[in-house]
C-alpha cells in the first residue's frame, strides 16, 4: 500500500506539472487575428501574410516569441467590418468608408484607427465604347462595386448623387450592384456591367483583360487605413503598440524595396486567389498606389460627407475619438 501510495503521488505530481506547464504556455502565448483583402491597396497586409506563410513572419518577429499572428482574408469593407465588432477579429486593413459607418453606429464605442495605410488605386471603369463620362451618362445603366456601403460603393453613390442622379440602395436613376471583384471582370467582359467602380489589381485586370476605359480615378484618396477593435486596445495596448510600429516599419520597408515587395505580392495573391497574377499587372497596379501612415481627421470629413450623401450616415459622428495615437 505504502508502495502503491507512492506511485501515486508521483503520477498525480506529474500530472499536475504538465497541467501547471500547459496552462502556462497558454497564457504565454498571445494571437492576433488579423484581416486584409487580397488587392494591391493592402500591400502591408499582402507583404506581412506572405511572409508569415514562408515562416519569416514581419509582425511575429517584431512583437516577439509568444505572439501568433492569425491571417484572415475577406473581400470588401462591409463583411470585415463585422468580423471586428463580433469580436472575431483584432485588427484589419480596411477603406475609410466601412470604418466610419461602424464607428458612427456604433457612438464612437467600437472602432479606431490606428494608421493609416495606402492611397490611391482606386477607379471608375467603363466600357470602351459607351460614351459615359458624367453621372448624367449613366442614368439607366449598370455599375458594380466591391459590396454594398464600403469606400468604392460608398463613393460610386455620392458621385452619381452629387451630379443630379436620385440615388438609393435598391435602385433609383442607375443600378449599382454589389458584386464580388472576380466577378466584375467576367460580367464586364460579358458586356452585363455598364461600369466597375473597384480597386487595384482589378482597376488594371479591367483595362489590360477587358479594354475597360478609366473615366475618373482615386489618386489621392485614402483607401486603406489599419484599423483596431476598442476591446483589443483596452485588453492589449502593448501589443497594439508594437504593431502599429512594426507596419510603419513595413510600410517603410515596402518604400525602400518595391521590386522585393512586388514579388511578394504577386506571390501572396497567388496563393489567395488561386490565379496566376502576372508582374506587369502588379507593375502597372503600383503606379497607382500611394503608401503612407499617417492619419488625419480633416481627411475623414470627405468620407462622412459621401456617407451622408449615399444614405449610410445620417448624422456626422464626433470624430476626435476615431484616431488612436500610439506612439
Amino acid at each position: 500500500m505504502k508502495r502503491l501510495s507512492s506511485t501515486a503521488v508521483a503520477l498525480l505530481s506529474l500530472i499536475l506539472g504538465i497541467d501547471t506547464f500547459t496552462t502556462h504556455t497558454a497564457l504565454a502565448a498571445d494571437t492576433i487575428r488579423v484581416g486584409h483583402f487580397p488587392n494591391i491597396t493592402h500591400v502591408q497586409g499582402l507583404v506581412a501574410q506572405h511572409l508569415s506563410r514562408i515562416g519569416h513572419g514581419w509582425f511575429e518577429e517584431r512583437l516577439g516569441k509568444d505572439v501568433k499572428i492569425d491571417w484572415y482574408i475577406y473581400n470588401a469593407g462591409p463583411s470585415v467590418i463585422e468580423a471586428i465588432l463580433a469580436d472575431s477579429i483584432d485588427l484589419t486593413y480596411v477603406g475609410p468608408s466601412p470604418t466610419l459607418n461602424a464607428y458612427s453606429k456604433s457612438n464612437g464605442d467600437e472602432i479606431r484607427i490606428i494608421a493609416g495605410a495606402a492611397t490611391g488605386g482606386a477607379a471608375l471603369v467603363v466600357q470602351p465604347d459607351s460614351g459615359l463620362k458624367q453621372p448624367a451618362d449613366f442614368r439607366g445603366k449598370t455599375i458594380a462595386t466591391p459590396q454594398l456601403g464600403n469606400t468604392q460603393d460608398v463613393a460610386c453613390r455620392a458621385w452619381l448623387a452629387n451630379g443630379g442622379l436620385k440615388i438609393t440602395q435598391t435602385g433609383g436613376d442607375a443600378f449599382i450592384v454589389p458584386t464580388s471583384n472576380p466577378d466584375q471582370l467576367s460580367l464586364f467582359q460579358q458586356k452585363k456591367l455598364d461600369a466597375v467602380w473597384t480597386v487595384e489589381p482589378w482597376v488594371s485586370r479591367l483595362e489590360r483583360d477587358a479594354g475597360g476605359k478609366i473615366i475618373l480615378e482615386q489618386s489621392k484618396d485614402s483607401i486603406t487605413v489599419l484599423i483596431s477593435s476598442v476591446k483589443f486596445l483596452k485588453t492589449k495596448r502593448d501589443l497594439a503598440r508594437k504593431f502599429a510600429q512594426a507596419h510603419r516599419e513595413l510600410t517603410e520597408w515596402i518604400l525602400a524595396h518595391p521590386i522585393e515587395a512586388k514579388q511578394m505580392v504577386q506571390q501572396e495573391l497567388a496563393a489567395e486567389t488561386q490565379a496566376k497574377v502576372s508582374a506587369e499587372l502588379i507593375a502597372q497596379a503600383w503606379t497607382r498606389i500611394g503608401l503612407t501612415t499617417e492619419a488625419s481627421p480633416d481627411e475623414y470629413r470627405q468620407f462622412v460627407a459621401n456617407a451622408q450623401r449615399a444614405g449610410f450616415i445620417r448624422t456626422a459622428p464626433d470624430l476626435s475619438r476615431l484616431i488612436e495615437r500610439l506612439h
